[in-house]
């Protein structure tokens, strides 16, 4: 919707409308970015909407943030405003008048690289040695829907929220993006808590412990730093992956991870990939991330797609009709998150347009979606992706040859058809050189069973995937 242009004796109006505007970019916004980089940055946000629309001043915490902002962000929310709006807006970024807080300030000799990703307010934590948990209370055991994708990370979660300190320690648990990795971390400090109340619990994102490794060198506060991470029962830390190539991060955060185990407390990490998938980060610290249990968290097979959709609509306070949640299932096959996406846009469709949710309704609401995908992703794309990756002839697919060289490839192929096309079994066979769809049946199985067991078939797969994705 496209918002009139208001006239200057309606300033409520305008100024309606204005944060309509303002609103609906965030709520774009939140659908687009990943989570935590849509909490940190986008999320704080508060804008002044002009009564002409042509200007939208947003206000950022402070100087450290504004210029993070400017030069990550402000571009896309301009762009993001004018597809909104109609027209042409500009993007002003201005610091939040409040009290003033006397701040650091950070030289670019002590700062680690790409160190000012997230610094955070200085009023944060102001006493470092009694941390908040940061703890989400609704991310839980019991509101994360299990299946095959995750039954082996929730289990091992679970082991170690009941008897933290033993087995499993520490937990390395890595994935794609939004398939639930921070929610199985949170599920572990709420577990514990209930159980423990008096555990010193710290959920963090690395990026927070670069920030905090930062001002300690700044403040010379090592003490107080030493005290925040080196006491606490429980640590849980996510996306590791950020601590590539920051030097003296990697040092404390591998001080602190002896500290912790020496006093038989726990630690959780997540990430995108294996410990020994990890770039820029030393090997001592590879090696201790290895040396208790790893997991993978797979994307969600349909069932439990199905049971995600069914169970976040009932918590919006919608129902949705399980065909309907079966049909964005099949066409929604990534991560949690973009089901969600998915499920926003169809209860705000249905709303905005006094509707019942049915097939229709989610087909139209979604047809962005769908028409990318139909676009993007088929048999013959995936045949030839395949084909390139493992340096085979794409002829090799549907022809009747059988060493394991193209054997192995051609059932990749097969597996990737069925999970990543509307395509049957039949179909798929046909494609491949006219085989029977048993044999199609069996490659889905067989490579969908390995990929739970092999982290090297389990990081190919997903980085085929995410080539045809785009």
């Amino acid at each position: 919707m496209t918002p009139g242009h208001p006239s200057s004796s309606q300033p409520s109006a305008a100024s309606d409308i204005g944060q309509s505007l303002w609103q609906s970019c965030i709520d774009q916004l939140a659908q687009e970015l990943p989570e935590q980089q849509f909490n940190t940055w986008i999320k704080p946000l508060h804008a002044h909407v002009h009564e002409d629309f042509s200007t939208v001043t947003i206000f950022v915490a402070n100087r450290f943030k504004l210029d993070w902002v400017r030069a990550q962000y402000s571009g896309r929310i301009a762009g993001m405003l004018e597809k909104l709006y109609g027209q042409s807006v500009q993007v002003e970024l201005a610091i939040t008048p409040r009290e003033s807080v006397a701040r650091p300030h950070f030289s670019a000799t002590v700062v680690d690289a790409a160190v000012l990703e997230e610094v955070v307010e200085v009023g944060e934590d102001r006493n470092m040695g009694t941390p908040k948990n940061r703890l989400n209370g609704m991310l839980t055991f019991e509101t994360l829907v299990e299946g095959t994708a995750n039954r082996m990370a929730r289990a091992a979660a679970m082991h170690v929220a009941t008897m933290p300190g033993h087995l499993y320690n520490p937990l390395f648990i890595y994935g794609g993006v939004g398939l639930g990795k921070t929610h199985l971390m949170h599920a572990v400090g709420n577990r514990l808590l209930q159980d423990k109340p008096g555990s010193k619990v710290l959920y963090i994102h690395a990026e927070q412990f670069v920030s905090d490794v930062v001002k300690a060198y700044q403040r010379k506060t090592f003490d107080e730093f030493k005290e925040k991470y080196h006491s606490l029962d429980l640590l849980l830390i996510d996306d590791v992956q950020f601590f590539a190539n920051k030097e003296r991060t990697q040092e404390e955060f591998f001080n602190a991870f002896e500290a912790l185990l020496t006093k038989k407390s726990h630690i959780v990490m997540t990430s995108d990939t294996y410990p020994k998938g990890l770039a820029d980060i030393h090997e001592r610290l590879v090696s201790r991330f290895d040396s208790g249990l790893t997991v993978a968290i797979e994307p969600p097979e349909l069932e439990m797609r199905v049971a995600i959709l069914i169970n976040k609509a009932r918590a919006e306070g919608s129902e949705m009709p399980e065909e309907v949640a079966f049909f964005v299932a099949k066409n929604v096959r990534s991560n949690v998150r973009e089901l969600e996406g998915a499920l926003r846009k169809i209860l705000a469709y249905s709303r905005f347009n006094q509707k019942e949710i049915s097939i229709a309704l989610a087909r139209e609401a979604l047809r962005d979606l769908l028409s990318i995908q139909n676009r993007q992703i088929s048999v013959e794309n995936i045949q030839k992706t395949v084909a390139d990756y493992y340096k085979i002839k794409v002829a090799d697919m549907y022809s009747k040859k059988r060493p394991a060289s193209i054997a192995r490839p051609r059932q990749i192929a097969m597996y990737l058809a069925k999970e990543l096309t509307q395509k049957s079994l039949p179909e798929i066979g046909e494609l491949f050189g006219g085989r029977d769809h048993t044999t199609v049946l069996h490659a889905v199985r067989k490579i969908g069973g390995e990929r739970q067991q092999m982290t090297e078939l389990n990081q190919q797969l997903h980085v085929l995937e995410q080539t045809l994705k785009g």
